[in-house]
């Protein structure tokens, strides 16, 4: 791989401030799944070595919570400078080993830098309250202070802005983290450990940790010394998770899976809801939580937006992210291409018709073609189940009540669009929603400053903004008397 600065390609553990092997010697392959290529190879873990890596981090805790807000802010400022200085080798890494465009893995690489700005400006105001208390000679006193070891597991679609988002917060009020990123995408993750060291975090602040999901997994949510754990993944390894980590009741964020809706009102503007549209649906390929899986369309403005949203989608240009103009890369493995095979066809045999793709890319491997479905029919799984690549399927729908209710019918509750000019409207719908994101006339709602997170089976807790400090900190009530 050719990067101007070489040291941040890693194919070593980091681990109280040293770069480690597996002490087996074993280790797992990473496939560029454009390419199918061997990226590289990085040590499978034991639960024995995650271990240690806790334990370093318990120890790190220790001095890191005494540190000053100033103090973990100025590291913290100089951790995304220096990400920002390296971005193109970062969006190289990223590109190589999860196939998303060049363009595109810039941008998160910004995204997530943008992160650990934030954060270290927030670091200075975790503020606490003095209440005032109705008995005489006393007073009452609430500080927030720092839960202790952070356990973040991070998945393979946005391998360094879900780190930073997560690690940035915890790190800013005192906590020190143990990072499992998804074995697919981990040099990303070391990329960013290398210039943490960098910026000056002491040794057991930030460590990384690869290797078998379910082993490190376990170990994370069972040990004592982990004080929370922070997932980004599917709803039902999400379950797993919390169950695990009952036996030492640990405080929990959970980013779980999504099937978010995409509704354009009759009154919307039909060009800027097929541009939102397209930028919710195939950003990624399709392979975000917050990516839209339904579209529903008021039948007075179905045909106008199906046609103008078909002729924008055959202009998506697929192939592998490090050519010139690339918009939608691979998918990351054979079994996410299987599903999508699986629900386009679902869909046609209960109905739908194929407006644009539906079938696997020329250039043969994980590609496939960015689709559109019409006229999709409510039983096709698609309608349930989340897709997690390039298909929109389109449904019809006549009155506002109406398509709430088939928006709020899922599970799942991570984010959710709409279209519309009428403020009334835009008032009922928002807050008819059940969703913990509502995206109005934007296709794009993620930035730092606002609180990410579900409701129902998409998750608890909040990432992002000043609300996702709180998820690193207890409160703690301090009763004064003898005043």
């Amino acid at each position: 791989m050719e990067l101007n600065n070489k040291s941040l390609f890693k194919e070593k553990c980091f681990v109280n401030g040293l770069w480690t092997d597996s002490q087996s010697g074993k280790t797992i392959e990473v496939n560029n799944p454009a390419t199918m290529e061997i990226v590289g190879k990085v040590p499978n873990f034991t639960a024995e070595e995650t271990k240690s890596a806790i334990d370093h981090a318990e120890k790190a805790f220790q001095s890191w919570k005494n540190t000053t807000a100033k103090e973990r802010s100025i590291i913290l400022k100089k951790w995304s400078d220096l990400i920002i200085e390296h971005v193109d080798d970062l969006a190289k890494i990223m590109t190589i080993e999860q196939g998303k465009p060049l363009a595109e893995a810039k941008g998160e690489i910004l995204m997530g830098a943008s992160y650990i700005e934030f954060y270290a400006e927030e670091a200075k105001r975790v503020y606490g309250d003095i209440i005032p208390d109705p008995r005489p000679g006393k007073r009452i006193v609430i500080i927030k202070q720092p839960v202790g070891v952070v356990g973040a597991i991070t998945p393979w679609n946005f391998p360094n802005s879900m780190i930073t988002r997560k690690c940035a917060a915890a790190l800013a009020v005192g906590c020190t983290t143990v990072v499992k990123p998804a074995s697919q995408t981990p040099f990303s993750a070391l990329a960013v450990a290398e210039l943490a060291k960098a910026a000056g975090f002491p040794d057991g602040v930030f460590n990384i940790v690869t290797g078998s999901a379910k082993e490190i997994g376990m170990e994370l949510t069972k040990n004592p010394k982990i004080k929370k754990i922070s997932f980004t993944g599917s709803t039902e390894v999400g379950k797993i998770l919390m169950e695990q980590s009952a036996s030492t009741v640990k405080k929990l964020s959970m980013e779980l899976g999504g099937h978010a809706p995409f509704i354009v009102f009759e009154d919307a503007n039909i060009d800027e809801a097929v541009t939102g549209a397209l930028q919710s649906k195939f950003r990624n390929s399709g392979q975000t939580c917050i990516c839209t899986n339904r579209l529903f369309v008021h039948e007075k403005v179905y045909d106008s937006f199906l046609e103008k949203f078909t002729n924008e989608v055959k202009k998506i240009k697929v192939g592998n992210g490090l050519n010139d103009g690339i918009v939608s890369g691979p998918l990351i493995d054979k079994s996410s291409l299987d599903k999508v095979i699986d629900h386009v066809q679902d869909a046609v045999n209960t109905g739908a018709k194929i407006a644009v793709g539906g079938e696997v890319h020329s250039l043969g491997g994980n590609f496939y073609q960015p689709t559109v479905l019409s006229n999709v029919s409510t039983e096709a799984k698609i309608t349930f189940e989340e897709t997690f690549g390039p298909v929109a399927p389109l449904y019809k729908f006549s009155s506002d009540d109406e398509v709430i209710k088939m928006a709020n019918d899922t599970p799942y509750g991570l984010a959710s669009y709409f279209y519309s000019r009428d403020i009334g409207r835009i008032w009922k719908v928002a807050e008819a929603l059940e969703y913990g994101i509502v995206s109005i006339n934007n296709g794009l709602p993620t930035i730092p400053e606002i609180p990410f997170g579900g409701v129902k089976e998409s998750g608890m807790g909040r990432e992002g903004s000043r609300y996702g400090l709180d998820d690193y900190l207890i409160i703690k009530y301090i009763s004064m008397g003898g005043i």
